[in-house]
């Protein structure tokens, strides 16, 4: 017995255009204790060095809803990660991995050196994902999140591309 129908095709992951940031905000604001509106990510990607992607359902008979997305900036030949945020619904499918890696393999190409990112210390999921990416801890902050759970200590972690 077959189960193709619970196939899904991966999703697309491709630069994010300005016409979207409202729907990432609204993902953002899902994902976070505090979200981050559309004139916050149009801001953003303003600066220079930023790069935003978005992982959409590849579709061509249905939706093609934005499940999630990744902002990076690079300075010289460091990067570091501003948010990565997947749909709640949507998560535990790859969706953030396919992001990241997508990501790392663009500022490998930049030749950049490494990737910075802080992750709540309480984030098991998350850290999870990191590791297997080969993200190491390289640093703590104490109380950083607010919102966070535990203790809101964040972890900086690093993973070298060069």
């Amino acid at each position: 017995m077959s189960f193709w129908w619970f196939w899904a095709p991966p999703p697309v992951i491709e630069a994010a255009e300005p016409d979207v940031y409202p729907a990432l905000a609204e993902l953002h604001e899902r994902s976070f204790p505090s979200g981050w509106s559309a004139d916050d990510l149009a801001a953003l990607a303003r600066q220079p060095g930023v790069t935003i992607l978005q992982a959409r359902r590849s579709s061509a008979y249905g939706s093609r809803a934005i499940m999630g997305f990744l902002i990076l900036r690079v300075a010289a030949d460091e990067a570091e990660v501003l948010t990565i945020a997947v749909d709640p619904r949507q998560r535990r499918r790859g969706i953030g991995e396919q992001l990241l890696r997508a990501g790392l393999s663009r500022l490998y190409a930049d030749r950049v050196a490494c990737l910075f990112l802080e992750v709540d210390a309480g984030n098991a999921g998350a850290l999870a994902l990191y590791r297997k990416l080969g993200f190491r801890k390289v640093g703590e902050r104490r109380g950083y999140y607010r919102d966070g759970t535990g203790d809101g200590g964040a972890l900086v972690m690093r993973v070298d591309l060069a």
